[in-house]
């Protein structure tokens, strides 16, 4: 069954999470065909690289910048990928299951949580079929700059983000309509909530805690990214 965090970020505000599976594909093999097939295969690859580039980041690791203009515009576009990646994962491998079961902060009652993670699918849907008609617009009108001597870099890009705001506006809608919800009150994610005032040094072990017993092992980074921590 596909999981799903509840995660406090501020007063009475709770942000959807996950952490699928790391050979888990958000798009499946050999089902599209044609332009969108040609789409789709650029995505795995763009979202392949990123992922491995968030990961090594994410070690410490040291990368330096590419040689040429064209490997350093990658890199950035990667970069911006990868962030985009850990906002929509949840969105893009919800397509491919009919249950899920959905942690929440004990102290929330199961329906209110599921109210919270509804109004979220719903508002994400909306935006992302916004997003998704423009950048197909963009990409559409990019195929101009095919004429032009060189890689036409804009629909490259342009083309990763059509296939994710599709799969993203697709998770969210069917989300909606077909998931069945299991609630799963969770003690764990209430500590988090009460940790989100501490002081950084104070903060930092505690949510590793929680991450730990929750196994999710970027929950930390999450977390910092969403609530930086007080000085």
């Amino acid at each position: 069954m596909f999981d799903v965090y509840l995660i406090p970020i501020a007063a009475g505000r709770l942000e959807p999470y996950c952490e699928p599976a790391e050979d888990a594909e958000p798009l499946e093999p050999d089902v599209e065909r044609g332009l969108f097939r040609r789409l789709a295969d650029r995505f795995r690859h763009m979202l392949a690289e990123a992922e491995q580039e968030r990961r090594r980041r994410a070690r410490g690791e040291d990368l330096p910048d590419a040689p040429t203009w064209w490997g350093r515009l990658q890199q950035r576009t990667l970069r911006g990928a990868a962030e985009h990646i850990n906002e929509q994962r949840l969105l893009w491998h919800l397509r491919k299951h009919t249950q899920a079961r959905l942690h929440h902060p004990d102290d929330v009652p199961g329906e209110q949580a599921l109210q919270v993670m509804r109004t979220s699918l719903r508002k994400d849907g909306d935006r992302h079929l916004l997003w998704l008609v423009t950048t197909t617009i963009l990409f559409v009108a990019s195929g101009a700059l095919a004429l032009l001597p060189g890689p036409n870099v804009l629909a490259y890009f342009l083309g990763f983000f059509v296939v994710a705001r599709y799969l993203s506006w697709r998770g969210a809608r069917h989300g909606l309509r077909a998931v069945i919800w299991h609630m799963a009150p969770t003690p764990a994610l209430s500590e988090l909530r009460g940790a989100l005032d501490l002081p950084g040094d104070a903060r930092e072990p505690i949510v590793l805690d929680i991450a730990m017993r929750l196994r999710l092992e970027d929950l930390p980074l999450f977390v910092a990214r969403m609530v930086p921590a007080r000085a």
